[in-house]
C-alpha cells in the first residue's frame, strides 16, 4: 500500500470515529444522594437495571492481571457471581490458563465493565482469593455440558496447529463426560476478587459525568467499612 493510501485510510477512518460520538443518546441519571454503604449492592442493582434494560451479555467484564515482567494483560470472561456481604466478585478460570498463573504469583487483580446502552462503567481492584478445590468442583458440575467439554479440552492459549484438532479433543472432552458425568477439569479454580476499591461511572453527552469511588478502610476501628466521595469527571 502506498503512503497516500495509507493516508487516505487514516483519514477515513478518522472521519467514521469523528462521525459517532459516543454516548449521543438518552442515558439513565445517577442518583449520589442515595448510594448504599456497600459497592457490591450498587453494582448488583445497575448489573440487575443492565438487565431489564436489554444489555446484551452484562455479566461479561473485564479481568486484568500482571505477568512476571509486570505487563498488564486483559481478557473478558463471565462473571459467576457477587459476594455483597464482603464485596467479591467471583469468577472461575483454569489454574494452569495464563491468568491463573499470573494471579498465582500475584494476586491482585481488576475488574472491569461497560454497559453502552447505558452508558455505564464499573471499575473494581482488589486482591484475589481461590477457592477450595471442593468448591472449585462444585462450580464446574454445575457448568453446562458445553462449558464443561471446553473446559476438559484444556490447554487454553496455547498454539493449535488446526481447528480440526481442536474439533477431535473436543468429542473426546464429550464421550469421558458422557461415560462420567462426574468428571471435573483437574485445573478449575474459583477466584474471588475482594475489592478494595470500586469506582462506579455515568456517562453523559455532553461530558458532564458522574463518578463515585467507594474504598475500603483496611486499619484501625473501621476496619472494612467504606468511604465514598465524587470524583471529578
Amino acid at each position: 500500500m502506498t503512503e497516500q493510501a495509507q493516508a487516505e485510510d487514516r483519514s477515513a477512518l478518522a472521519e467514521l470515529l469523528l462521525g459517532h460520538p459516543p454516548m449521543a443518546r438518552e442515558l439513565p441519571g445517577f442518583a449520589t444522594d442515595r448510594l448504599p454503604a456497600n459497592p457490591a449492592e450498587l453494582f448488583g442493582e445497575w448489573l440487575a437495571g443492565a438487565f431489564a434494560a436489554g444489555v446484551l451479555d452484562p455479566q461479561v467484564v473485564t479481568l486484568s492481571t500482571v505477568d512476571t515482567d509486570g505487563c498488564p494483560d486483559a481478557r473478558v470472561l463471565v462473571l459467576r457471581g457477587i459476594d455483597a456481604a464482603d464485596a467479591g466478585w467471583v469468577f472461575a478460570a483454569d489454574a494452569d490458563s495464563p491468568k491463573g498463573r499470573q494471579l498465582a504469583v500475584r494476586p491482585k487483580a481488576a475488574i472491569s465493565v461497560y454497559w453502552p446502552l447505558l452508558g455505564r462503567q464499573v471499575r473494581v481492584r482488589g486482591l484475589v482469593e481461590t477457592a477450595s478445590p471442593e468448591e472449585s468442583a462444585l462450580d464446574f458440575l454445575g457448568r453446562s455440558p458445553w462449558s464443561r467439554a471446553a473446559a476438559l479440552v484444556g490447554h487454553q492459549s496455547e498454539p493449535l496447529t488446526s481447528l480440526e484438532v481442536y474439533e477431535n479433543a473436543a468429542r473426546e472432552a464429550r464421550r469421558r463426560l458422557e461415560t462420567d458425568s462426574k468428571t471435573v477439569a483437574p485445573g478449575h479454580t474459583v477466584y474471588t476478587l475482594r475489592a478494595s476499591e470500586v469506582e462506579f461511572w455515568q456517562g453523559d453527552a455532553t461530558r458532564r459525568h458522574v463518578r463515585v469511588h467507594y474504598t475500603r478502610n483496611e486499619v484501625g476501628a473501621t476496619s472494612g467499612a467504606w468511604a465514598r466521595t465524587l470524583l471529578w469527571p
